[in-house]
């Protein structure tokens, strides 16, 4: 029997749940065979300086020391419980927050448990790999923080699972170990979790793009009417920052290297930057196209009856929902989608309940414009002439309004024969792939090293020293 205070730390008193006792009991085997096959390769024995969770309060959710990643404590943690909670939007606005799952939206709910859950690994082994080539020390530890706290974001949904759903939940947390990202028979649920990541710039662009939808997603769960979904979600909030910290960081000191790199040798042409070995603003750029369009179909369709009845019922709110200016039942309001009509994107305005998602996205755009700006800025800063930009939100998307149509970046509708003239240059292309998986033929581990292509941070984690040992290597 599994010691729930040493093994799992909670606050779910798990250790008084007979039934959740056994199904964990049989799924937490099954979890750590996933892991040793899909987990960070090569690295089950390695020392690793990791943050850990062991409470929800202040001095007890980053908790720092040196652990084996098969030993981390994957804990279960929810925000305490306001007794005075209500459900804040939809039909049942006013009434109190369920503690149970309401009969009516069982399966529903499941569902979106299970899609939020089947991110969490799938992110773990699209960056298996990585660690091999990694350009430091620092990075490396990094990385494994990130996939520990993916791996911890899945057993709090498990444990959603396990406690709530019966024989239902547990059948949906076995396939969430079975389910691999990228596989042809049984692929990862949403499109972006079966894309390879196969570099460090990929990396980054996931946990700058990629794992910012995480955070839009969880905050419109964290407003579910639900109360263990929404206390559950607020918790993986507080984790999810070091995430998006990790990939705009690293994204921001590539940037900054090639800066370095372009002033110190007064070189433009991409060529010549990429014979400097550091990687060169336009391949910057195609990557970041790439990860923002497959990003923006995580949100789904522009207009969604599902999205209608999860905010309806209860299920899902907005961002923000509760710092909203209006009625939180949205029956008469509207909102802009935009769609291609004649060969022109129009704009044109469609009731708000079916336009939650555009909504969201609309907000994820907001704030991914502005850590684009924050790039920028080290570029303008270093007086070189580029600028960055986000593509026109229907550029390569696959899902919604603008599936099946070609849009510039700059929001132009184009023919097929067009985009594909242009194609290589606005995604990146088997020659920008190959050079950047060049430069990352091994790995940089020597304390306080770093790579050529990429700069230092400003400073290490958890106040320790750059040249901090932060992976030992037993």
């Amino acid at each position: 029997m599994i010691n729930y205070t040493e093994k799992i730390p909670n606050n779910v008193d798990l250790g008084r749940d007979r039934v959740l006792q056994r199904a964990l009991e049989h799924w937490q085997p099954a979890y750590m065979g996933w892991w040793y096959d899909m987990g960070p390769n090569e690295s089950h024995d390695y020392d690793v300086y990791l943050r850990t969770a062991i409470s929800v309060e202040p001095d007890g959710w980053a908790q720092f020391g040196y652990v084996k990643m098969p030993e981390y404590r994957w804990g279960i943690f929810l925000q305490p419980r306001d007794e005075k909670r209500e459900v804040n939007f939809g039909i049942h606005k006013g009434q109190a927050a369920w503690q149970e799952v309401p009969g009516e939206y069982r399966s529903t709910l499941r569902r979106v448990i299970v899609t939020q859950g089947d991110t969490e690994p799938a992110s773990v082994e699209q960056q298996r790999m990585l660690g091999a080539s990694c350009p430091s020390m620092y990075d490396l530890r990094n990385i494994f923080q990130v996939n520990v706290e993916e791996g911890r974001h899945l057993w709090a949904m498990v444990y959603l699972l396990h406690r709530y759903f019966g024989r239902d939940g547990r059948e949906e947390a076995e396939s969430l170990l079975a389910r691999r990202s990228g596989d042809a028979d049984n692929p990862r649920i949403l499109g972006a979790f079966n894309e390879p990541t196969p570099d460090w710039l990929a990396f980054y662009m996931f946990t700058f793009f990629t794992d910012r939808d995480g955070k839009f997603q969880l905050c419109a769960l964290a407003e579910s009417g639900f109360d263990p979904l929404a206390r559950t979600c607020r918790f993986m909030l507080t984790e999810e920052a070091h995430h998006m910290f990790v990939g705009e960081t690293g994204v921001g000191r590539i940037i900054q290297r090639t800066c370095e790199v372009m002033k110190e040798h007064k070189v433009e042409d991409p060529s010549d930057v990429r014979a400097l070995g550091v990687i060169d603003l336009p391949t910057i750029q195609r990557y970041l196209n790439f990860h923002y369009s497959v990003t923006l179909d995580l949100y789904g369709s522009d207009v969604s009856s599902n999205a209608a009845n999860y905010f309806t019922s209860g299920l899902k709110g907005r961002f923000r929902e509760t710092k909203l200016d209006d009625d939180h039942v949205l029956t008469d309001a509207e909102y802009p989608v935009s769609e291609v009509t004649g060969g022109k994107i129009i704009t044109k305005n469609v009731p708000a309940l079916t336009a939650l998602n555009e909504r969201l996205r609309d907000d994820y755009i907001e704030e991914i414009a502005d850590g684009v700006g924050r790039w920028q800025r080290i570029i303008d800063n270093a007086g070189v002439r580029f600028r960055l930009t986000l593509p026109h939100k229907g550029f390569h998307r696959a899902i919604g309004n603008f599936a099946g149509h070609f849009i510039s970046p700059d929001g132009e509708a184009l023919s097929q024969e067009a985009w594909k003239n242009h194609e290589s240059e606005w995604l990146p292309n088997s020659k920008d792939y190959a050079y950047v998986q060049s430069l990352m033929s091994g790995r940089v581990v020597e304390p306080g090293k770093f790579a050529n292509w990429i700069a230092p941070p400003a400073r290490g984690i958890n106040n320790q020293p750059l040249n901090f040992e932060y992976v030992r290597f037993n």
